[in-house]
This record gives structure tokens, C-alpha cells and sequence, in this order.
């Protein structure tokens, strides 16, 4: 096996993936940063969460809301569901898996605020759960899947923003997905501090 020619066919399939997708992805990414800046502009907050690598994405894209990502500026009001351990365990142990988003999601979510739900599937059961749970308790969706969409997309509502990157890899739609998150923080960042 010839490492060297492997890492080259990920670095030409990442970067040919992210080229292909870019014009079906810009406007469902553009949607979803103005209705980030809509709800932060209400004092509502970005609730986010996913499992394995998209966890750490929800994780990702909290942490650059509430610090910053590219220039100055305040704290934006985001929380990443996948970081309480001790939370996330109670509800795995007293209930089940399945739940461990939505009873965060219903326990903490109003009307107005907004979940960014991560599955590179669009299956993943207790993100569906959380995502079923934030259209009860009117908070607003953006699901950020890959393949067909799944089980995500089906249950999307006409207000809710669906941005499904056209790949069947996990670790290629994973990629994009930060790309996504990152466009997402700058976009942000541009409509709220006026950057042109």
C-alpha cells in the first residue's frame, strides 16, 4: 500500500467534495446564519448537540459562539448538550440513550431559541428525539446531516433549515460539516459587527 498516494485521494476527495457541494450548500447555510442572528438578536440562545465526531462539532461550534471565532467581539449565547457528563449519564441510567438530548432540549429550550442537530446519517435516535422535542417547545431547527438526509429530514418542518451535504462517507461529510460550521461563524460574525 502506497500511503502517500491514500493521503493524497482523501486530501483530492475532501476538497473535490467541498467544490461540488458549495453551490447546493451556500443558501441553506446563509438561511441558517440569519436565522442564528435573528435568534441571538431576540436574547434567545443556540442550543446544539450530535454524537461521536458530531458531538464534538456541537461542542466546536459552541465554543466559537461563546468565546468568539475570527475578530473580536461579545460572548454569543450558545450551549453545546453534549458536555455534562453527569447529566447525559442520569438520563442514559434512569431512562434511556434516546433521551439524553430531548430532556435537555424540553428542560432548557424556549420558544424562539434554536437547535442545531448533527447526525452525518440523519438517523442518530436521540438526536431525532431532540429534534421532535425542540418543534413541541417551538424552538426552531437546523439540522446538519449528509447522505439522504434520514430520518431528519423527514420529520424537518417547513420552518426548519436543512443543510445535508450530498456524500455517502462519514469522515467526508464529517469535513464539510466543519467547513459548514466555520462558514456558519463567519456569516455570523459579518451580520452581527458589519463586516463586509
Amino acid at each position: 500500500m502506497d500511503l502517500v498516494t491514500r493521503i493524497s485521494e482523501n486530501f483530492s476527495e475532501s476538497a473535490h467534495l467541498k467544490l461540488q457541494a458549495m453551490d447546493a450548500l451556500a443558501g441553506p447555510i446563509a438561511a441558517a446564519a440569519e436565522r442564528m442572528v435573528q435568534c441571538l438578536k431576540q436574547d434567545r440562545k443556540i442550543m446544539s448537540c450530535g454524537n461521536g465526531g458530531s458531538a464534538a462539532d456541537a461542542q466546536h461550534f459552541a465554543a466559537e459562539m461563546l468565546n468568539r471565532f475570527e475578530m473580536e467581539r461579545p460572548g454569543l449565547a450558545a450551549l453545546a448538550l453534549t458536555t455534562d457528563t453527569s447529566t447525559l449519564t442520569s438520563i442514559a441510567n434512569d431512562y434511556d440513550y434516546e433521551q439524553v438530548f430531548s430532556k435537555q432540549v424540553r428542560a432548557l429550550g424556549q420558544a424562539g431559541d434554536l437547535l442545531l442537530a448533527i447526525s452525518t446519517s440523519g438517523n442518530s435516535r436521540n438526536v431525532v428525539a431532540a429534534v421532535r422535542t425542540a418543534q413541541e417547545c417551538h424552538v426552531g431547527v437546523i439540522a446538519l446531516t449528509g447522505r439522504n438526509g434520514g430520518k431528519m429530514g423527514e420529520i424537518l418542518l417547513p420552518a426548519d433549515i436543512h443543510i445535508c451535504v450530498p456524500a455517502q462517507s462519514t469522515a467526508r461529510i464529517q469535513e464539510v460539516h466543519l467547513l459548514i460550521l466555520h462558514c456558519l461563524c463567519d456569516a455570523i460574525d459579518c451580520l452581527l459587527m458589519g463586516v463586509e
